[in-house]
Order: structure tokens, then sequence, then C-alpha cells
């Protein structure tokens, strides 16, 4: 029987949740339950347990990981001419082809029992990292088969005999996979695919049997025009009932291999000039045995479940690791350049305006790479990490948007100007990419990382639904009846918790005794518990509504991911030992990611509906304008910690390319050393206001030290210098360019008829 607080309490708010929260669709309930929780469920609770987040193991390659990023990573980054990729072959050269298959890159996460490399993510995460500084290209060669696609799901679903028979396969490089998605009708909305399988009857290998007719067109699939087998994503149909079951079966996930009639492959498309292979694939009226569905029959209609577990794991690495090493690649060279190039007689590294961007990308590079080790660590724990996976993905890709940008501001003409020692434009060039695929990135911030993480991270609310989606009434009461009050004892806690760390700015919040850094973590701690009152307002206020409130998801998503942006900076500083020279770097992270929180939370206040609601919620978080964000003294600090050699340098952008970088890197490296070795001789000339020459002859110089300045002068030069191109070279990849009609002259058509 009901109990006394369940009938006469509960009974009222059970009824009017249930209107208020609309039945759950099937593919909201698997999207809801894929993946698995963790740090971001305790910066939802309003009171995060520091110590858990201590306690995660610091990530590190094993010895046979770091022999394989020393050993075949720099061999293979040792074959790349980037600029012959893009701009003359369109293709990687197939001795490139050969040496990833023959060497293991397209079987990182299959298991050593299948002839895989069994990389951890971590590991998995560093030979992306470094190889994109070089060439995007190749990192997505490598990126893509061991990310979301078949190899994936047949490790996570397929049957004994799939993974016996296809695993080795695509670990050795003998089948080269492909996965379909996505199609014109359905891109961020896969549901809306009309891509279809009909069970029938069909020939195969001789014999009639049961089976799947495929007709479907994908668009923008990475290796499709090159790849032996295409997993494929598409809606089952069993229309005259052969299995025995309901005639629209589902979102399935099967294996076609591409050689069969009716499939076609090899037409190209052309992403951002980054030619890596990638292109649309059709099937006409193609047939596959019932024993091609990705885990076997009993898995048809389950790939939505499939692809959001998988995608859970794979979105969390690749894009961001190739993000983390754009902005890394954006600090290093940046850093450099602003200490080479001078004008008006100054580096231009000493000016505030170019400070600005400097210190901006140094703390993202330090942080941004503090979530990446950080999520590693979640996903080698065997973590399924759906909602800190689309943080890192939204997240790492914008960033590195936003270090590219600055990276070409500063470097201005320099990287303007494309050709072959262009060390920048490539890789922004491909920031589209990394922020449209794997779920664009405008969806993944409005839908997914506050849609998704809200119900699965709060402490209550997934419990809350599903006490309401229960259709026996009796029981829905009783389960809604414990989960319901469990959420009001957590929200009043929170009441007073938010309220009283708002008062006194979280001086009191539980902290880790973390020396320097011990303010940071009482302060995300005030901002977790404002975060997790906003939310339960939001919900009691909007109710399922809130869904339909995309402008307010995005804001607590920004939110919930600068929380755990944070949180990451805070272990990569504890897991370093406290490195006093990072110490501005951290403190940057924090001071910008509060400002962002502090905004975003006044935002939801102004644009709350409930103006019942907002009131309360101002008056208890107080998000106010306390927080002002990195003040100019450090700014500047942090500028020179890229600025400047040091340990702390090589930190901050993450030791970037090491054995792997662009020729114009190198360069720019060796310049960078020059330059630095000679600031003291350069610094005696220009006391006493003299030429390098007139040093020499006044006796300042020695003529080894004005070797050492012409030499260095050489480095500037060419570092600084831009490619240009003949009439008859840039005919080499503009084919109807016109030559001069007077080579002798090396003049123009349009020249030649103004004369």
């Amino acid at each position: 029987m009901p109990s006394f607080r369940a009938t006469y309490l509960t009974r009222p708010i059970h009824r009017w949740a249930k209107r208020a929260l609309p039945p759950l669709s099937n593919t909201e309930r698997e999207a809801l339950n894929a993946g698995d929780v963790w740090w971001e469920a305790e910066l939802f609770s309003g009171d995060p347990d520091w110590t858990r987040l201590l306690a995660v193991k610091e990530p590190r390659l094993t010895d046979e990981e770091q022999a394989f990023i020393d050993g075949p990573c720099r061999e293979l980054c040792g074959m790349i001419d980037d600029w012959k990729i893009n701009q003359e072959t369109a293709d990687l050269p197939p001795e490139m082809w050969k040496f990833m298959r023959d060497n293991g890159f397209f079987g990182m996460i299959i298991p050593k029992s299948h002839g895989g490399l069994a990389f951890s993510a971590f590991a998995h995460s560093e030979v992306i990292r470094f190889i994109s500084p070089r060439s995007v290209a190749v990192a997505v060669t490598v990126m893509v088969p061991n990310s979301l696609g078949p190899g994936e799901l047949l490790h996570r679903f397929g049957t004994r005999a799939q993974q016996d028979y296809w695993l080795p396969r695509l670990a050795d490089g003998r089948e080269l996979p492909a996965f379909g998605l996505t199609s014109a009708e359905a891109g961020s909305d896969a549901s809306a695919m009309v891509d279809e399988g009909v069970i029938c009857r069909g020939e195969w290998e001789g014999e009639e049997v049961l089976g799947i007719r495929l007709n479907w067109a994908k668009r923008y699939i990475t290796l499709a025009p090159v790849c032996t087998v295409l997993g494929l994503a598409f809606k089952l149909r069993d229309p005259d009932g052969l299995l025995g079951g309901k005639a629209e079966i589902g979102i399935t996930c099967a294996l076609v291999p591409t050689d069969l009639a009716g499939v076609e492959t090899g037409r190209r498309h052309i992403p951002s000039t980054t030619m890596f292979m990638n292109g649309p694939t059709t099937g006409k009226d193609v047939f596959i045995p019932l024993e091609n569905i990705i885990g076997g029959p009993e898995y048809a209609g389950r790939g939505w479940m499939m692809l959001m577990s998988a995608l859970a794991a794979g979105r969390g690495i690749s894009l961001p690791s190739m993000g983390c090493a754009g902005i890394a690649l954006s600090a290093h060279t940046t850093g450099a350049y602003a200490r080479i190039r001078e004008q008006f007689r100054l580096p231009i590294g000493k000016f505030g305006g170019v400070q600005v961007p400097l210190g901006r990308m140094a703390a993202d590079a330090y942080a941004m790479d503090a979530a990446r080790r950080l999520t590693c660590a979640g996903l080698d724990e065997g973590k399924s990490l759906a909602v800190i996976s689309a943080i890192m993905k939204a997240h790492a890709t914008y960033r590195m948007r936003a270090a590219l940008n600055d990276a070409m501001d500063v470097h201005s003409g320099k990287t303007v100007i494309d050709g072959p020692s262009n060390y920048l434009l490539p890789m922004y060039r491909a920031v589209p990419i990394g922020i449209t695929v794997e779920g664009a990135n405008i969806v993944t911030r409005s839908l997914i990382i506050f849609g998704q993480g809200s119900i699965r991270a709060h402490p209550h609310m997934l419990s809350n639904m599903m006490a309401l989606q229960e259709p026996d009434p009796d029981r829905s009461l009783e389960a809604f009846d414990k989960s319901v009050w469990a959420h009001i004892g957590h929200t009043t806690r929170t009441i007073f918790r938010a309220w009283g760390r708002a008062l006194t700015g979280g001086r009191f919040a539980p902290a880790p005794d973390a020396g320097a850094a011990t303010h940071i973590y009482r302060r995300l701690g005030r901002w977790s518990a404002a975060y997790a009152l906003t939310a339960d307002v939001c919900f009691l206020t909007l109710g399922g509504a809130l869904k339909r409130k995309e402008m307010l998801s995005i804001r607590m998503g920004d939110v919930l991911s600068d929380m755990y942006i944070i949180s990451a900076a805070l272990k990569r500083w504890e897991d370093e030992g406290r490195q006093e020279s990072d110490l501005p770097v951290l403190t940057y992270a924090a001071e910008a990611g509060f400002q962002r929180i502090q905004s975003a939370l006044d935002d939801v206040i102004v644009n709350l509906p409930s103006r019942w609601g907002a009131a309360f919620l101002r008056a208890i978080t107080w998000p106010g304008r306390r927080e002002k964000g990195p003040s100019d003294a450090l700014i500047e600090a942090c500028s020179d910690l890229i600025y400047a050699p040091s340990s702390a340098r090589e930190r901050i952008t993450g030791g970037i390319g090491g054995g792997c970088l662009h020729p114009g890197i190198t360069l720019l490296d060796e310049c960078y050393a020059a330059v630095n070795e000679m600031a003291p001789v350069m610094a005696r000339l220009r006391a006493a206001r003299k030429t390098p020459e007139e040093g020499l002859s006044a006796g300042i110089l020695t003529a080894a030290d004005l070797a050492q300045i012409e030499a260095m002068q050489d480095l500037v030069a060419r570092v600084i210098a831009v490619d240009d191109f003949t009439p008859e070279e840039l005919q080499r990849y503009f084919h109807n360019y016109a030559l001069p009609a007077d080579r002798r002259a090396g003049r123009h058509p349009l020249q030649e008829a103004a004369q």
C-alpha cells in the first residue's frame, strides 16, 4: 500500500511531472543509456569530492607504446610531404599506405589476440597528436579506422565468428574499413536516414539464404573511395514478416564488402583542400546475409545504441587529440615567431597587443591538453564517457579554431601566403572538418552536453524519469516517491550550499591542500553549487520544455564544460608536481573559465521564462560580476612562458612534434635557438647603439660574434620569407593558368595589352 507521504504529497507531484515530461522515444532512451558517467557527475552534484579526481591514475605510455611513437611514427613522419599530398597527388604515396598497413597503424584498438596493437586510449591519442602537426591528411587516415567504425563496433558487439574473421584482417591492413552514416537527408539527425534494408531471400555464395537487400546513398564518408569493407547504418524493414516480428525493425549496422554487385565507391570529395580519402558511396539492390549484421541477427534494430556507445569512446580521443595538437602547434610556433620577428626594433612578442593572444594560447594549450589526458585516463579505466567525450570534441576543436586564428593574426602575411614552407595554413584549413564531423559542434553544444549530461550526471534526474516512464501506475508512484524525495533533499542542501558559498566567494568550500591552487578548488566548488541549483530550477520551471530551450542548454553545457576543463588543469598541476612556473597558465585557465561560467549563469537567469525562478536564483547564487578574468599582468606572464625558452614552454606545448615537425617548423626552431643564444650579444650592441660592423670595429664584438650574428640574421630572413612561384610552377597546380606570351620578358598578357 502506498505510504501517507506517497498518497498525499507525492501523488500530486507525480501527476504534474507525468504531464510535464513527454514520453521518451526509443532513440532518446538509447541515447540516455549510452555510456557511463564519471567526474562530470561530481561537478553536477554541487559538492565535488576532490579525492575522487586526485585518485585518477595519471595516464602513461607503456614501453611498447613509446617505442611505437619513437619508431614507426617518426619513420612515417619522415615520409610525409604534406604539400605534395594536398596540392599535387591528392593522395598518400603507395609506400606510405603500405608502411601503415605493415606497422599496424590501422589496428591500434584491436586486441592482440586478433593481431592488433591493443593500445591504451592515451597511446591512441598520443599517436594522433604526434602526427597531426605534420599532416592532417595522414592523421585522419590513421584515426578513422581506430575511431567510430567496423573495428570498434566489431570489438564491442561482433559475434565470435565476425571477430575471428574480420579483426585480424583489419589489424594487418588486408581490409581497409569505412563507416557510412551520414546522407543528404540525415546529418546530425541520424534517425532521418532513408537508406534502407529489406529482409528477403537471395543468393549468397551459391546458396539461397535469408538476408537483406540494401539501397543507400551516403556522403562525407572518410576512406570510402578506397575501403574494402563498408560498415553501413540503415533502417531495416521486414514487410513480409520473414523474421516473425515487427515490420519496422529500426536502425541497424552491417558489414558490406565493397566488391559486391551494386556497391559504388571511388568518387571523391575535397574536404577543405585536405586530401585524405573522403567521398560518397551508393548501393543499389546489394544483397548480404543476415550474418553480416554486426553482432548477428539479434542486434537487428539496435544500431543506434551501438553507435552511441562506440561514439562515447572514439569521440573523446581522435578529434580532441587533433584539436589539442592544433592548439599546441599554435602556441609553439607563435611564441617562437614572436621572439624572432622584430618591428620598430623590438620583438613583436613584447607588444601588448601580441601578448594577449599569446597568453590565451598558452593557457588553452595547458588546460586542453590536461583535459585530453584526464579523459584518456577515464577511458583507460574502462569508462565509456558519453558526456565528457562530447565536451572534449566540441571544446578542443573550438579552442583549436581560436588558437589558430590567433596564430594566423600574429604571423600575419607569413602564414597567409600558401606554399610548402607554410606550417600553419594546412591545419587552419582543416578546422571546419574537426568542428563539423562526429557530431556537429552546434548540435553537440545545444543538445548533448547539457541535454544528456543533465539527466545522466544529475544525482536523481534519471531515476525520476525512469519512474515516470514505468507503465504500471502503482510501481511508477512507488519508484517516483523514493526518487523525488531524495531529489528534494539534495536540492534543499544545494540551496544552502550555493547561498553560503556565494556569500563567501567559496572561501570555506571543501578543497584539498593544494598550495597556491587551493583557492581555485574552493571557487570551483562555489560555482558547482550554483550550477547544480540552477539546473534544478530549470528542471522545475520548464519540465520537458527544457529540451526545446536550446539557448539555455548551450549556456548550461558551456558551464559544465568549463568546470571539467578547470578540474583537469588542477589535476595536471598535481600530477606534474605543482610546477611553480606553470602556475600562471593554471591561474589564467581558471580565471578565464570562472568569468565565462559567471556570465553564462547570469545569462540563464536573465533568459529564464519563470521570473520567480530567476529572482530566486539571483538571490541565492549571486552570479553578479565578481569574476574579472585574467589581469594584464597575468596575461603578460603567460605570454612570456611561450615567448622565452624554458622547461615550462616545453610542458605547455607538450614537446609538440619532436621528430614529426614540418620542415618550416624545424627551421623556425633552429632560428629561435640562435636568436636566444645571441640575445646577450645583441643586447650589448643595442646598449652601445652600434651596428654589428661598428661593434666589431669598436671591440664590442669578436669576429666569431659577427659570424654568428650574420648566421642568425640569415636564419631570420629564411624564416620570415614566404613562398612564390613561377608561372610554369603555377601551371602545375592550376592547369588553366595562362602563361605569359613573352617568357623572355616574363610579362602577363594583361600587361602586354595595357602597354
